[in-house]
């Protein structure tokens, strides 16, 4: 359906349409400048109103020798530059529920859509994830524009591409595809476009894992990530000119960048904002401590397992009296106790954070000894796993880390040494059948093996 030459019908049509009726946010205001009735459509609380206001005193000012042509009136008598002109009307619905401003012109044939948006915002500030000892403190924020407009303050060149794209047939959410079009895999690129311009979805109402699964084509079980989330404009400016695709979502203030190797995903911006020996140490630290989380609860407890094979010099680490609960108990137990209170953190009030942390912290340490439930070994090891798990920028890395963990410690229970093996084989075969687009592979430069690519991961070498 097409827009309607008379005003009235057109007030007819779009009533209809949007439910004036019964949507209070909805705006209409009917006015009649050089002569001719017309329609402005708008949603409360998106549009400027101090720019609407200059655009109307300008139309009241116009003679019916003034508005002659549509083209005319477009090109010398709407005094804003981000304008169009659409003719169907499912069109203009959806520009007016973006957030767009609709003006209908009697005997024009084309709605003029005036890009008066202001969304409501949070300011910048760096993210509570993220956080760097020295660099920039900005970080993305749930609008678009914004996050568009920090990226493209880091690069200021022709060649940075920022594509629009509609995704859910219902919710219309705003996603915008950035590259550098001499830099970018252009294969890639064409892939990533056809899956998001053809995905079947109503809404995307969980944001970058409803993007993952579009990319993808499928939901993934593979806890391994396949893509790099972060809340700082300037790792994702560092992506781009390196020739990934950054994916910014509306209402969400995480990129997701593509393609990553397990070794991006577990890169921090304070790697680069130290001299390369103080970085390189600080990547080394982190890849190590992810290595460490994995293994150090399964080897205690095949130590314990096995205590005449245990070193001399190692024997501090066995227990020395039963203990009432199986070990393997109380670390799977400890898994699922430090997760509970993560999630009951989130929904403590901040005045209360700190007493409720102490308060956790000695029931869960001195209380939980004494009442028989957990030896003090135990607790000193899945404390260390929860405090070395946030060296991990990303949480998905650091929840697949977790769960290969839980896995060792119920083989190693079950089947001793050859569990570790088992356990140990099928991560890595997780990992190594992860699959990427563009990149050599999901563990390179590991696998297969790269010196060039060793010296860049591990000191910065170019």
């Amino acid at each position: 359906m097409n827009i309607s030459l008379s005003t009235e019908k057109n007030r007819e049509i779009f009533d209809g349409i949007l439910c004036k009726n019964r949507n209070f946010d909805i705006l209409k205001r009917e006015i009649v400048f050089a002569g001719r009735p017309a329609l402005l459509y708008m949603i409360d609380g998106f549009v400027k109103e101090d720019l609407l206001e200059k655009i109307l005193e300008s139309f009241y000012k116009l003679k019916p020798e003034d508005v002659t042509t549509e083209e005319a009136f477009k090109r010398a008598h709407i005094p804003y530059s981000s304008l169009s002109t659409e003719k169907a009307v499912d069109t203009v619905i959806t520009g007016i529920l973006s957030g767009k401003t609709a003006l209908m012109v009697e005997g024009f044939e084309n709605a003029f859509i005036m890009e008066l948006r202001s969304y409501p915002q949070r300011d910048t500030a760096e993210p509570d994830r993220d956080k760097v000892m020295r660099g920039s403190r900005d970080g993305f924020t749930e609008t678009l524009t914004l996050n568009a407009a920090l990226v493209r303050r880091r690069i200021r060149h022709r060649n940075l591409s920022v594509e629009y794209h509609s995704v859910g047939k219902i919710s219309k959410t705003d996603v915008a595809v950035c590259y550098l079009a001499d830099r970018v895999d252009k294969n890639i690129l064409e892939k990533v476009r056809k899956r998001i311009d053809g995905a079947d979805i109503d809404a995307m109402t969980m944001c970058q894992e409803d993007m993952a699964n579009i990319i993808d084509g499928k939901m993934r079980w593979n806890p391994f990530p396949k893509y790099k989330f972060s809340e700082r404009p300037d790792v994702a400016a560092a992506q781009i000119m390196e020739g990934d695709i950054i994916i910014l979502i509306d209402n969400t203030p995480t990129a997701m960048i593509l393609p990553a190797t397990i070794f991006d995903i577990a890169e921090d911006a304070n790697d680069y904002y130290f001299p390369p020996l103080t970085g390189a140490y600080l990547r080394i630290t982190r890849l190590l401590t992810m290595f460490v989380t994995l293994f150090v609860t399964p080897l205690w407890l095949l130590a314990l397992h096995y205590p005449e094979s245990v070193p001399e010099m190692f024997r501090f680490v066995l227990i020395d009296e039963k203990p009432n609960v199986p070990v393997v108990l109380q670390l799977l137990m400890l898994e699922f106790i430090i997760d509970g209170l993560k999630l009951s953190s989130l929904n403590t009030p901040n005045m209360l954070s700190s007493a409720f942390s102490i308060i956790a912290g000695i029931i869960v340490s001195d209380f939980a000894v004494q009442s028989g439930w957990f030896c003090a070994q135990t607790l000193l090891y899945m404390a260390f796993v929860a405090m070395a798990n946030y060296s991990q920028p990303g949480y998905e890395l650091g929840y697949a880390i977790k769960f290969m963990r839980m896995l060792l410690l119920v083989l190693v229970e079950l089947f001793g040494i050859w569990g570790l093996i088992a356990g140990t084989a099928f991560t890595v075969w997780l990992i190594l059948s992860t699959e990427i687009e563009g990149k050599k592979g999901y563990f390179w430069p590991v696998v297969p093996f790269s010196f060039k690519g060793m010296g860049r991961l591990l000191f910065r070498l170019k």
